[in-house]
């Protein structure tokens, strides 16, 4: 009797693992992992430590794993980046996050398995071209991101899109831009945490929390906004995706609303019951300049493509987050 496989690289990681928490719900699908866990001390192992897979597979084994089991294969869910908008090495970016996604969307098209993967709201660099996901190669081409991390999101995206002109992809391949996600299972991404997981030691202390001041004269400090997503919502149109075989290209995934980091910040407080308390600190002098003060993602394709669930308001993911996750002895989903 065959089995049905969802496989999911990066699977042990932030938005990986939520999603493997909502397949595995699943019980006539195997999630199969594919990651790395590092240090045990860093807890990635707990993100998955709830929840029953198929399978754990080593980055360095995934080709010959994904080989021998193709026939089984329904999806290939591909989350496993370098992250880090900080990283220094080049080199390890673009392998990381180019070639190996060009590899596995090659394998998906020459297997003709489906495949999701992630690309980023970094490919829109500082959003002076706004935020919609167009797919046309003109469009993805003119974009102009501000790090290495973008850039090699955005190569996915151009690449993926190219091939799919040309007749050669998946049965079914979508590229998710995810904008500014936040959620349980982040512990282990430190300095990389989303702003709600960064403040939340000095809320639960009651303690002021810091967020950059303005340099612009049009924005008030802690002004700033960002398209805050719950990752819930990010399992959601995954799931979805899973279920629409019909539907490929490349998506944003946020809110479709952009919300200040000082509303971030009161409600990490009204979620832990204590009044706001924020100090606004000067913005380090290597990043002004290339700031994004703004971000909003274009909804539009992915509710014509016919996914119509509302998105999570932000007080709502936050006192969820708080209530169910970051007060509790187990943040863990």
């Amino acid at each position: 009797m065959s089995r049905r496989i969802a496989f999911v690289t990066g699977g042990a990681g932030f938005i990986g693992s939520n999603l493997v928490a909502r397949l595995a719900e699943d019980r006539d699908l195997d999630v199969v992992v594919c990651d790395r866990l590092r240090e045990a001390e860093l807890g990635k192992w707990r993100n998955l430590a709830k929840h029953p897979i198929g399978d754990f597979v080593a980055p360095e084994a995934m080709f010959d794993w994904l080989e021998k089991r193709w026939r089984d294969i329904e999806m290939v869910i591909h989350m496993a980046a370098v992250s880090s908008t900080t990283e220094p090495d080049a080199d390890k970016i673009v392998h990381s996050n180019f070639t190996l996604s060009r590899d596995l969307f090659r394998w998906c098209a020459d297997r003709q398995r489906r495949l999701i993967y992630a690309s980023s709201a970094a490919t829109y660099g500082d959003g002076g071209q706004g935020f919609d996901d167009d797919n046309g190669f003109e469009a993805l081409a003119g974009l102009r991101p501000l790090n290495t991390y973008g850039w090699s999101k955005a190569l996915v995206d151009i690449f993926a899109a190219r091939q799919a002109a040309r007749g050669y992809a998946p049965p079914q391949w979508v590229g998710l831009k995810f904008f500014n996600v936040y959620g349980p299972n982040e512990e282990h991404k430190h300095a990389m945490k989303s702003v709600a997981a960064q403040i939340w030691p000095h809320v639960r202390e009651g303690h002021a929390v810091q967020l950059f001041k303005s340099y612009r004269g049009d924005i008030a400090d802690g002004g700033q906004k960002r398209d805050f997503v719950y990752v819930r919502d990010c399992a959601d149109v995954v799931q979805w995706l899973m279920g629409a075989p019909q539907v490929s290209g490349i998506f944003n995934l946020g809110s479709g609303q952009a919300r200040s980091f000082e509303d971030m910040a009161n409600a990490v407080f009204a979620a832990a019951g204590k009044p706001p308390a924020i100090d606004y600190t000067p913005m380090p002098p290597a990043i002004r300049e290339k700031y994004q003060y703004f971000t909003e993602a274009r909804m539009d394709r992915l509710r014509a493509a016919g996914y119509q669930r509302p998105f999570t308001q932000l007080e709502e993911g936050i006192s969820d987050y708080v209530g169910r996750f970051l007060t509790q002895p187990d943040p863990y989903r």
